[in-house]
């Protein structure tokens, strides 16, 4: 009862010390029961390759820990808002859960000291000599993925700094964290189109929203769990490529790749300048991502997607925990002695190719895929299509079905809570973003886009045994899967399952070059030459990034707005509120419900922006108060925002009639920004 009094009476600013704690303990709490809950999973290896399990368990415990922990909350508060009533369901969702959690953490620890089985059960390090040399590769890790996501996210003396390269998507990001942290986001709804639905996987979002709830500066609870995802995504990828290669130095290079996109573009755009004679002045000017493919100026395919989509990484984390698991039935399917066509007959027709292996594991695979549904959908589509890939050559395929089934039918419920209607359109696209929908087309597209990557792949299958190839084969279904369907309305939005793939498939491109770089001065000119090849269009992506996130290329929001403030006081989730076409500003940051804010948000997610905006267009220039009246009630639009000059869909927005119709409630300081209340009191 003390905790509920604290988090109801004190302010937010006076408890700041008490709630950063609460929030610490929150993600301490998560570690220590996903370290539980996740142990089954990683045991020790009966491979001749074994990689130091401390590197498997401890993003296995943040993902894990994290998935369950935050889904428990968002249950128990949404059960409190929408079953009880109550207006703060966040305060009793993180009691009965952070309490209840620590009670199931004390009953396992006493369990243990009965049995004398200790917390940390067995070895976390076989190699120590390679376990010094990726305690140094994760430090570094730690250090600049820190600095990263502070660089272009952060808050400095009241104001919220956004970098020009990932603001857009921070615009929806930030609108529903605040909306669960100064909101009462339940039943859960889209801020940028309000009243209906929620067809965005937000569950990321609630996690920091949650956070900051509990007392981390906004800031401080985005970007500390996008760290935690992504620095143990790159963990387990790296670990993945030790296990699959045996050597420390694949993992490094595979990470090295990850960041450092490969792609025909940079020496392109070096050869262009070369002939107008302006490089150098080129180079160092240019604040724009470079390309000749399609929208691969937006920054598609470099850093720039897991710096503005931090639910990415998280979602990978929990897919690459589970690839790594189901390697032990790839491998029990490639490890047959069969050759040629005869074993791959085997793999379809044997009862051993069918019979489950671990009937247990596929069940809480499945369900943690399942979960993180909402968390991000395009890598658990990612994920389930790799190990469709990997099922057809491996052991115990019945185990991959239990696990499918079990994250499609968690998939779906959640899909049938959240969301009206279908959740995705999927139909036939063949071509992706290639100009000429033809395979040459697509050919020449994959080489403009990402240079020897993926075409580089087809001579690299001629040095690979046939548990690799089985693996690249499962590791290039994404990739298909983006260049034949199309799930959402927007297209680009499959360059998600191209990231997801490439990821996977740097881990060949790091064996070449570590396997290039021998004795021998012609291999390991060859290998930096691939190095160069791979990484020189992302490492100039990366100086990009760097310059078009920093001084003077940065969105600003004043977090001590008067304007946030009063509309987070006086409206609730019941209101709905029209706006100009906002992105992120003072108003989003309130995390009330916009009847419709920036179109393109809610156009992508699946929502009808048509419709909205034409409405929101007649109610601004409205000359008769009676179809004013009428529209506004129609549409249950609760409160109107009038911002002076502004404009939706490039028509002026008039004030007039609003004026006159409607009560003011609210004017800022300077008088730029007007709100008016259309309904009564009671």
């Amino acid at each position: 009862m003390l905790l509920f009094e604290f988090l109801r009476l004190e302010k937010r600013q006076e408890r700041m010390t008490e709630g950063i704690m609460l929030g610490i303990i929150y993600l301490i709490l998560a570690m220590l029961l996903g370290y539980e809950a996740s142990a089954f999973l990683i045991e020790k290896e009966e491979q001749k390759i074994s990689v130091n399990r401390i590197w498997l368990k401890l993003p296995a415990a943040f993902g894990t820990g994290i998935l369950l922990l935050t889904w428990s909350v968002y249950i128990v508060a949404w059960f409190f808002s929408v079953v009880g009533g109550v207006q703060d369901p966040l305060l009793y969702g993180n009691v009965i859960v952070l309490v209840s959690g620590t009670v199931i953490l004390a009953v396992i620890l006493m369990i243990k000291k009965k049995k004398n089985y200790p917390f940390l059960a067995g070895r976390l390090w076989e190699d120590k000599s390679r376990f010094r040399k990726e305690l140094i590769l994760y430090g570094l890790l730690l250090v600049f993925i820190t600095y990263m996501m502070f660089y272009v996210f952060y808050i400095r003396d009241g104001v919220l700094y956004s970098g020009l390269t990932v603001y857009g998507d921070y615009a929806p990001h930030t609108a529903m964290m605040r909306s669960f942290s100064l909101g009462n986001n339940f039943p859960t709804q889209y801020p940028h189109y309000g009243g209906a639905d929620v067809k965005y996987h937000f569950m990321f979002q609630f996690l920091a929203g949650n956070l900051e709830y509990l007392g981390l500066r906004l800031d401080f609870a985005y970007n500390i769990v996008s760290i935690g995802s992504l620095l143990g995504f790159l963990m387990l990828l790296s670990q993945l490529a030790v296990r699959i290669t045996g050597r420390f130095c694949c993992g490094a290079v595979t990470v090295i790749l990850f960041f450092f996109r490969s792609g025909a573009a940079f020496f392109r755009y070096v050869w262009e300048h070369l002939q107008t004679g302006d490089l150098l002045a080129a180079l160092q000017e240019n604040t724009s991502f470079i390309g000749y493919t399609v929208n691969e100026n937006w920054g598609l395919w470099n850093f720039n997607v897991y710096l503005n989509q931090r639910h990415l990484a998280f979602g990978l984390l929990i897919v690459t925990l589970v690839i790594y698991v189901f390697l032990d039935w790839l491998e029990a399917g490639t490890s047959h002695k069969e050759k040629g066509f005869s074993w791959f007959i085997q793999r379809i027709l044997s009862l051993q190719a069918w019979k489950s292996r671990n009937l247990e594991k596929a069940l809480i695979m499945g369900l943690l895929l399942g979960l993180s549904a909402f968390w991000n959908g395009a890598a658990v589509i990612g994920g389930l299509l790799i190990l469709l890939g990997f099922a057809i050559f491996s052991d115990g395929k019945a185990d991959y079905a239990v696990t499918a089934g079990t994250a499609v039918f968690f998939s779906f419920l959640q899909t049938k809570i959240f969301i009206r209607g279908s959740a995705m359109d999927t139909r036939l696209y063949l071509g992706f973003l290639a100009e000429e929908k033809t395979l040459w087309g697509v050919v020449k597209y994959l080489f403009w886009m990402g240079g020897i990557f993926f075409l580089g792949l087809i001579l690299l299958i001629f040095f690979m045994k046939r548990r690799e190839k089985a693996m690249l084969t499962g590791f290039l279904f994404p990739v298909i899967f983006a260049f034949v369907l199309l799930m959402t309305p927007d297209i680009n939005v499959n360059h998600k399952y191209i990231v997801i793939a490439y990821g996977f498939l740097s881990v060949f491109w790091a064996w070449a070059i570590c396997s290039l770089w021998g004795k021998k001065l012609w291999k390991k000119l060859l290998a930096v030459l691939l190095v160069v090849c791979l990484t020189a269009t992302g490492i100039y992506d990366f100086v990009i990034i760097l310059r078009g996130n920093g001084t003077g290329h940065r969105v600003t929001v004043n977090m001590n707005s008067d304007l946030t403030r009063w509309l987070a006081d006086h409206l609730g989730k019941q209101d709905l509120l029209l706006t100009p076409e906002y992105s992120m500003n003072e108003v989003t940051m309130s995390g009330v419900m916009l009847y419709c804010g920036w179109p393109y948000y809610a156009w992508s997610a699946g929502y009808d922006t048509n419709y909205r905006a034409d409405r929101a267009v007649e109610i601004y220039t409205a000359t008769d108060e009676s179809v004013l009246r009428s529209v506004v009630k129609e549409e249950k639009i609760t409160y109107i925002l009038f911002e002076e000059g502004s404009e939706f869909e490039q028509k002026e927005c008039q004030e007039a009639l609003i004026s006159q119709t409607f009560e003011k409630v609210y004017e800022t300081e300077d008088r730029r920004i007007r709100i008016y209340k259309t309904i009564d009191d009671e």
